[in-house]
C-alpha cells in the first residue's frame, strides 16, 4: 500500500520568526484534523531546518525535507550543504532535480544522479521531481521527455535503493503561473510514470511507489487531483506557505 503523501515546499520564502510560527500552526492542525493515513512533509530553508525541528513532535504525523544537496560528501564548496550535514539534522527526505533547480542552475540528469547517490549513501529518501517545459506539451513530446529524466538520473538504482524514492511530477509551464494540468492530464502522466518504473523494476515496486503532483496544486482543485488512481499527493509550493490552505490540501484525501 503506498503511501499518501503531502509535502510542502517553502523556496527561498520566510524569516526564521516566519518560518517558527508558520511551522507551529502546521503542527496543531495535523494534531487537531490531519488524517491518519496522510504523510505530511514540510521543506524550509535550509537555515530554518534546526530551528523548526523544534517544532514538530516525535510521533511522526510530519517529517522533514531540504530543498537540495551537493553531490559530494564534503569539501571546498563554499555555500553549499550536504547530505552528511541534513541527516546530522534530523532530515529525513530531500527534494531532488525540482525545475527551478534545472532551469536556473542548470543541473543535468548525470547530477543529479549523483545527488542521488549521495542522498541515499545517507539514508536520507528522495522526493525526485519530473516534468516538461511547455514547448514539449505543446509538441506532444512530454511521456518521452520526463520518462527519460527517471531513466538518466534513477535507473542505475537496485530495486532496495529504489524503495526510498517519491517521484513528483511537476509540469514546468504549471509552475507559478496559476495554470495547472487537469486531473486527467495529471492522471495520465502519472500512469505513464507508474508504467516506465514497472518496465525497469517490476509491478510490485511500481505499484508500491508514491507518485505526487506539483503544479500549482491548491485547495479548490486538490480533492479532484487526489482522487486520480494514480496521483498519491501534492508536492506544495505557493500553498504551503499558508497553513490553512496547506491543511485543506492535505485534508483533501479525507
Amino acid at each position: 500500500m503506498r503511501k499518501q503523501i503531502v509535502a510542502g515546499n517553502w523556496k527561498m520564502n520566510k524569516t526564521l520568526t516566519e518560518a517558527q510560527s508558520l511551522t507551529s500552526e502546521i503542527a496543531n492542525m495535523v494534531e487537531d484534523e490531519g488524517p491518519a493515513d496522510v504523510q505530511v512533509i514540510i521543506s524550509p530553508p535550509h537555515p530554518f531546518i534546526y530551528a523548526v525541528q523544534n517544532l514538530i513532535p516525535e510521533i511522526g504525523k510530519i517529517l522533514l525535507s531540504a530543498q537540495n544537496c551537493h553531490h559530494e560528501e564534503s569539501g571546498a564548496f563554499t555555500g553549499e550543504v550536504s547530505a552528511l550535514m541534513l541527516k546530522s539534522l534530523g532530515v529525513q527526505y530531500v527534494i531532488l532535480g525540482h525545475s527551478e533547480r534545472r532551469e536556473q542552475f542548470k543541473e543535468t540528469d548525470q547530477e543529479l544522479a549523483k545527488k542521488v547517490d549521495m542522498a541515499l549513501k545517507n539514508n536520507l529518501k528522495v522526493i525526485f521531481c519530473c516534468g516538461e517545459p511547455l514547448e514539449v506539451r505543446e509538441s506532444d513530446q512530454q511521456n518521452k521527455y520526463v520518462t527519460q529524466q527517471l531513466t538518466n538520473s534513477l535507473f542505475h538504482l537496485s530495486k532496495e535503493d529504489f524503495k526510498n524514492i517519491v517521484i513528483a511530477y511537476e509540469p514546468i509551464w504549471a509552475i507559478g503561473t496559476g495554470k495547472t494540468a487537469s486531473s486527467d492530464q495529471a492522471q495520465e502522466m502519472h500512469k505513464t510514470i507508474r508504467e516506465h518504473i514497472a518496465d525497469k523494476f517490476g509491478t510490485s515496486l511500481a505499484e508500491d511507489t508514491s507518485i505526487l503532483y506539483g503544479g500549482s496544486c491548491k485547495p479548490d482543485n486538490a480533492r479532484e487531483l487526489f482522487s486520480q488512481k494514480d496521483v498519491d499527493g501534492g508536492l506544495i509550493g505557493g500553498a504551503s506557505l499558508k497553513s490553512r490552505d496547506f491543511m485543506d490540501i492535505i485534508k483533501s484525501f479525507a
